[in-house]
């Protein structure tokens, strides 16, 4: 049908999109749990170890990126005019 707008998602998915960002993702989390327990130690709480930092902020990081690349794929298809909300 010539003349009828298609309702496709230009561009990569949500999970492309996810998958693309989660090293640095994971990478601010990480940081972002290294400086919070810096903080709690102010008040006599253990430093964490750069390695279980690692691991949970590749645990934060994940659902943490996801709803970072939901949000930009919708800005993607706002700027596309397609979006359904």
């Amino acid at each position: 049908m010539a003349g009828v707008a298609a309702m496709t998602q230009a561009g990569w998915s949500t999970q492309r999109i996810a998958l693309a960002l989660y090293p640095f993702g994971a990478g601010a989390a990480a940081v972002n749990v290294f400086f919070l327990s810096l903080i709690f130690s102010w008040v006599g709480g253990p430093v964490v170890s750069t390695g279980l930092s690692i691991l949970l902020g590749a645990l934060i990081g994940a659902p943490a990126t996801w709803y970072f690349a939901r949000h930009i794929r919708h800005l993607m298809d706002v700027a596309d005019g397609t979006d359904a909300r």
